[in-house]
């Protein structure tokens, strides 16, 4: 039985796309051109527009790459139309091109709300750019790329905290698992991370955790802190090693960066109970925090030497932050200003994220899905592009003889299929004849041709087109010159008559001597400019194994030179000089098929010729008896 989910999702989907396809119409006349679509797999998509400007919030200060976090719910998104999972998502830049990286944080189908980051590149301060959201392939969709393609190199931490079973699995490249987290639903994006002022998270020492004296550090996370938390000295994050320490916290309400116990200039308090954005940027021996993705507060200090492990809440004898964490990330590298800002804006729930990042309306694809012969076409046309001058050369030869093959394969058959259609005639009245030659033993030209009266104007201009009929005409013509009347006198030298003159065996003989030499004749004419296929099956191979080798060599040659040995830097060269070789089997192939065919008509004919002209001295020597 069908499912009552199964049912809804249908029915949605067919009211979606009645959606899109009036709103496209009503859109129509006033919306600018439609932009490309990526991949005809794909068939609906959103678009996606990032808003730096003032009525985003103004970001001024560059922004460079960045994860973007996009929300999705029911209000924005179609969660039937596509795989229960997300797996089904591909995220695209504008030029629908290029695939970005993302990954899903969390997707509940049921509950309807989505949470997938999105590495976008090269984000603009004060401009709104594009991206495009494609979903709705249930089919073949691949699989999604790892969570930690969706941050760059220098990122060495992300703890998202919203799997209850992996609360503490670190999604960068790291992986590197935090030990006694405990997860809370609905935080600030998706799960979080509880935190009483007696507990502690700890994130073990690794190598890729190591900083070092003087280098560079972002450190950025969401807070909640509870209102018991806002009248002591409360630690949020904390890493000490000796003289060294890095502390973030929160004393009597103002949120601090300490580095080697110096301490940040203070800001405004916080509010308790409600959400806050903090990052700690360490570059040029200044820390500087960020609250809300605004400047806070700062020190003069350079980041020191620490190997060991990290502690997020309560700290040896102190007093641990209370309340909620989320989104904890660390990078080796000073954030700007405007990364901050955005990142602030974008994860956050204030309604200024909603203008940073705007979900347009679901478009459908009337793309028709390219058939495979027409992908290798396009295949072959992208090879094309790696093909050598040389190469061209070739291909154009063998298109050369390609186009004379096929000229003279459809010529033949045109004239095997006249040839055919006349003998048809030429037998048909031959066998009214045959058996009495006596209609074509006249001296008149006209009855020989006429078959004795047999064929009009029509029937002999399509007759003449035989080989047969031609035979038939010399052999007819043959016969009447050896039987013209002769002349005998009597006796008495007075009375004169005519007697017909006979056959003997000697002018049999040499009428089908005749004979013969016309069917030679006629098949010159079967077998003629038939060469120039032979060549197209022998000289193709060989001219496209020619370009194959002169394109390897080049690119052989290129890449000695140029010393890079990839196969990036290979394949393309060698794909564009195999072209070649597929352009001379490409004639070769049909050449040889069209030869083989066109060959077995040939045959065909011959045996009809050389069958009739035995037939015809038969017919002959009965008639015409040896005088």
């Amino acid at each position: 039985m069908i499912s009552s989910r199964h049912l809804r999702r249908s029915f949605l989907i067919l009211i979606s796309s009645v959606l899109a396809i009036s709103l496209e119409v009503q859109g129509s006349d006033s919306a600018g051109p439609r932009a490309a679509w990526w991949d005809g797999k794909w068939p609906l998509r959103k678009k996606i527009d990032l808003d730096t400007t003032e009525k985003a919030g103004g970001i001024s200060a560059a922004v460079g790459t960045v994860p973007v976090l996009v929300r999705l719910h029911d209000g924005v998104f179609n969660f039937l139309a596509g795989k229960e999972d997300g797996s089904d998502l591909k995220f695209v830049a504008d030029d629908q091109k290029t695939v970005l990286k993302h990954h899903v944080e969390k997707w509940d189908s049921l509950l309807n709300e989505g949470y997938v980051w999105v590495m976008v590149p090269d984000v603009k301060p004060a401009v709104s750019q594009a991206i495009w959201m494609y979903y709705g392939n249930t089919t073949d969709a691949p699989a999604p790329p790892p969570a930690k393609e969706t941050y760059d190199a220098e990122t060495s931490l992300v703890y998202h905290f919203a799997d209850a079973g992996k609360v503490g699995a670190d999604s960068s490249a790291s992986g590197v698992s935090s030990e006694g987290a405990a997860s809370v639903s609905g935080s600030v994006i998706a799960g979080g991370l509880r935190l009483l002022s007696s507990t502690a998270v700890t994130i073990p020492a690794s190598p890729s955790q190591e900083w070092t004296a003087g280098g560079n550090l972002t450190w950025s996370a969401w807070i909640k802190p509870a209102a018991a938390s806002a009248t002591v000295n409360a630690t949020i994050f904390s890493r000490r090693e000796g003289a060294n320490s890095f502390v973030v916290g929160i004393d009597n309400g103002v949120a601090y960066v300490e580095v080697n116990k110096a301490k940040s200039t203070p800001g405004a308090p916080v509010s308790a109970g409600a959400w806050h954005h903090l990052a700690v940027t360490v570059g040029g021996g200044n820390a500087t925090l960020y609250v809300d993705g605004k400047t806070y507060g700062s020190v003069g200090a350079a980041l020191p030497a620490l190997k060991g492990p990290s502690i997020i809440g309560k700290e040896g004898a102190g007093v641990g932050i209370e309340g909620e964490l989320d989104e904890l990330q660390i990078a080796k590298t000073a954030r700007s200003a405007g990364w901050i800002q955005f990142s602030a804006t974008n994860q956050g729930t204030a309604e200024i994220a909603s203008r940073l990042l705007i979900l347009g309306a679901e478009d459908r694809s009337d793309h028709v899905e390219e058939s495979e012969i027409m992908k290798h076409v396009t295949l072959i046309t992208d090879i094309s592009k790696d093909l050598t001058f040389d190469g061209w050369v070739v291909i154009f030869l063998c298109a050369l003889l390609a186009v004379v093959g096929w000229l003279i394969a459809v010529g033949k058959i045109l004239y095997l299929n006249a040839i055919e259609k006349a003998t048809k005639e030429f037998l048909k009245r031959w066998e009214k004849i045959s058996s009495d030659l006596t209609a074509i033993d006249s001296e008149d030209e006209n009855s020989i041709k006429t078959l004795g009266g047999t064929a009009n104007a029509k029937s002999q201009k399509l007759m003449r087109k035989s080989p047969l009929y031609q035979i038939y005409h010399l052999g007819a013509q043959e016969i009447s010159n050896r039987l013209k009347p002769v002349r005998k006198l009597t006796l008495d030298n007075e009375e004169k008559k005519t007697v017909p003159g006979g056959l003997s065996g000697r002018s049999i003989q040499a009428i089908k001597a005749t004979l013969h030499g016309g069917l030679v004749r006629e098949v010159q004419k079967l077998n003629g400019k038939l060469v120039f296929l032979t060549i197209g099956i022998a000289g193709g191979p060989y001219l496209g194994l020619l370009g194959t080798v002169i394109g390897v060599m080049i690119t052989f040659a290129v890449i000695a030179k140029s010393g890079e040995v990839e196969v990036n830097s290979i394949a393309p060269g060698i794909a564009g000089a195999l072209l070649a070789t597929v352009a001379g089997l490409a004639v070769a192939i049909p050449a040889l098929f069209i030869y083989s065919y066109l060959a077995a008509r040939i045959k065909d004919v011959v045996t009809n010729m050389e069958t009739f002209i035995d037939e015809f001295i038969a017919k002959m020597a009965e008639h015409h008896k040896e005088s």
